[in-house]
């Protein structure tokens, strides 16, 4: 069984930095992707950034030069460094693995980002 802890979320005013970490814990084998996803209250659950275990990175037009999503495999980690928060941003984050042998996803429980003066 696959676990995933994310941590970092929080408030920041508008133009502020944070960084989102997230741990995954169990038995994994690569390749599996590593990352992000949020959702807005009233929205559907979005991809913001996500990277194969060969280090190609995908993400979202709208984040695009602000977020930057990277791994440690040997620590089963994933971070999303975030620049230039704006208020749109704020949603709560999931940290998410998808392991292609197995075909499955695993969740975070997610982590709250708050972006307000």
């Amino acid at each position: 069984q696959v676990q995933l802890v994310e941590s970092g979320g929080g408030l920041v005013q508008p133009g502020g930095s944070m960084r989102l970490s997230c741990e995954a814990s169990g038995i994994l084998y690569n390749p599996y992707d590593m990352g992000w996803y949020r959702q807005a209250p009233g929205k559907q659950r979005e991809l913001v950034a996500v990277i194969t275990s060969d280090g190609v990175t995908k993400s979202a037009e709208s984040v695009k030069g602000r977020f930057t999503i990277s791994r440690d495999d040997a620590e089963m980690t994933v971070h999303l460094q975030i620049y230039s928060l704006k208020p749109q941003d704020a949603a709560v984050y999931y940290c998410n693995v998808y392991a292609q042998s197995s075909r499955v996803h695993y969740w975070g429980q997610g982590t709250q980002v708050t972006v307000s003066s």
